[in-house]
């Protein structure tokens, strides 16, 4: 049953007004809560604001490497360290490895572009820095509801946003009512701020319905793919950050890995894979655990043990994607917009700053009596800000790539490293990308199948044993929320032309094919895996998966991530 069907037979749903509501507790969203509450408390008025949170609490579905610039946090909060922050681990080292199969070089530190040097950065837990922002939040008056996914944007007769609408609960496989049943809950406001993260599900709806991304190149998304571990004090160094490209991946796949030594022995190492690759029998998952076989990789896990895993889309477009962040009625924030800036492997820093952007603007058009209408003022503060002057220099990062690793390392040291020494600090020219990531993906029979090597239950892993650490709980007898547009689409196309790349790009074993006795292959959805990394939203080479809301406070429950 649809939600209209619901309402005209259980009844109208309840609502609550707000002056602000924002959708998802990240870093994003939480900074944009403290800044208006900052600024209200500052001009001795009141502003309602209202945080949703699909995961069971803030943090628990947030995944980041993490190395992040305190830049804008501590514009947000300029007693940061006197409140407790968890940034702990100032970075001491950098490095820059260029993998091959048999070995590796250094990039010498004097060559390496300033984006790829942290000094003055943090290695942090991600996940732990939002809980600690939800605090803060909640401090200033900030009402924050976890466990409830927002489903569906509400919309004024004039077309613009109102507010939103949380997911029914209690609906049971089959689509109708158990004995469970709660509708869900209309939060009202007169601007919405949406923070879903990368490929948010109702930012998606907003680009799409408002055309915010007419005129810009695609959005361009990569997979990234993290692990825990706590190893060996003998191997460990405190504020080591070591970056690397090349081996595993392909000259023409874009893609990188790092290795960040944090605080209490233990190191993040992670994996990106671009969601644009051309090989349908890649899988991300299994270039990752080859990887960790490198001998300049395996060296810092050795002797250690892996404590989490998880897997989060990247959205890696930057300016020359990035869409029109403000519409009737409210305002794309953080990464549901893509202002991360993937030279720098960093999204947090700026996810912050737009925030606070977004909330300057907000709070003016709120103290002047305005409501429903453009936050123009937020765009226009954003072109005259650090973080776009920062987004600008790094315009054609992405797009480099489209000509291959050599041609975009050096395009990179060119406009990295020599254009901000010769005083430019933009390049004098543009690249663009025409085509969006899926697109790419090729038949497989123009590739040689890929065989990866079974894992060793020591340094590489499968899956299953993944998702096992990640915490991933779903609600079993509700909606399976991975939908497919036609049914027959992975059997009579993406098996046949692709050989059925859901089962390798998916981190999570969501998707596997079958063999019914007499009935041929099928594609089998275990919808209970799945992490929320958006990537088969992402990566479908037909376009025909989407990714819906699962019941409030399902999905992973990331500890130390």
């Amino acid at each position: 049953m649809n939600s209209a069907s619901l309402i005209q037979q259980y009844g109208p749903r309840e609502s609550m007004d707000y002056d602000v509501v924002i959708v998802g507790a990240g870093p994003a969203g939480l900074a944009t809560a403290i800044r208006l509450k900052q600024l209200a408390a500052a001009a001795g008025t009141e502003v309602s604001v209202v945080v949703l949170e699909k995961g069971s609490e803030p943090g628990a579905h947030i995944l980041s490497g993490a190395i992040m610039d305190p830049i804008a946090l501590t514009e947000l909060l300029p007693d940061w360290k006197e409140k407790g922050a968890p940034l702990k681990q100032p970075v001491t080292e950098d490095k820059f490895l260029f993998l091959s199969a048999a070995g590796f070089k250094t990039t010498p530190h004097r060559l390496l572009p300033d984006c790829f040097k942290n000094h003055g950065n943090y290695i942090i837990s991600l996940g732990e820095l939002v809980r600690w922002l939800a605090e803060q939040a909640e401090g200033l008056g900030v009402e924050i509801f976890p466990g409830f996914a927002a489903a569906e944007v509400l919309y004024a007769e004039d077309g613009s946003v109102r507010g939103v609408a949380t997911g029914n609960m209690g609906i049971g496989k089959d689509g109708e009512p158990t004995g469970n049943f709660q509708l869900g809950m209309e939060l009202l406001g007169k601007y919405t701020v949406f923070a879903e993260g990368s490929r948010g599900h109702l930012g998606r709806q907003l680009i799409e319905r408002f055309q915010l991304n007419a005129g810009k190149d695609p959005q361009s998304f990569g997979l990234g793919l993290k692990e825990l571990w706590e190893v060996p004090a003998a191997n460990h160094k405190p504020g080591l950050v070591v970056h690397a490209a090349g081996w595993p991946l392909d000259p023409d796949t874009y893609g990188g890995s790092f290795i960040y030594h944090s605080a209490d022995n233990r190191i993040a190492i992670g994996f990106v894979v671009g969601l644009d690759y051309q090989n349908p029998w890649l899988s991300p998952f299994e270039e990752f655990q080859r990887f960790k076989t490198h001998p300049a990789v395996r060296k810092h896990l050795e002797g250690g043990k892996r404590i989490s895993y998880g897997a989060r889309a990247i959205t890696a477009g930057g300016l020359l994607s990035l869409p029109k962040t403000v519409f009737p009625g409210g305002a794309l924030v953080g990464c549901d917009a893509g202002y991360l800036n993937a030279s720098r492997i960093k999204g947090s820093h700026a996810a912050i700053k737009s925030g606070t952007l977004c909330a300057e603007a907000a709070f003016e058009a709120l103290r002047t009596g305005r409501s429903g209408d453009e936050l123009t003022a937020y765009p226009e503060a954003f072109e005259k800000s650090w973080l776009h002057a920062e987004l600008l220099q790094a315009k054609n990062f992405k797009q480099w790539f489209k000509k291959g690793r050599s041609t975009a390392t050096l395009m990179t040291g060119i406009e990295q490293w020599l254009l901000p020494r010769l005083g430019l600090k933009k390049a004098p020219w543009t690249v663009q990308r025409k085509l969006p990531d899926h697109i790419n993906l090729r038949p497989a029979s123009e590739f040689p199948r890929i065989e990866y090597p079974k894992p060793d239950g020591v340094l590489t892993f499968d899956r299953l044993s993944s998702v096992f650490i990640s915490n991933t709980n779903h609600e079993e007898n509700q909606p399976v929320h991975l939908t497919l547009e036609d049914a027959t689409v992975p059997t009579r196309i993406n098996l046949p032309a692709f050989a059925g790349p859901e089962s390798r790009y998916c981190p999570a074993g969501v998707y596997e094919y079958l063999e019914d006795e007499g009935a041929g292959e099928r594609l089998q959805i275990n919808a209970q895996n799945c992490l929320h990394c958006k990537t088969c939203d992402i990566k479908d080479p037909t376009q025909n998966i989407t990714w819906v809301t699962p019941e409030g406070g399902g999905g992973p429950n990331y500890a130390g991530m």
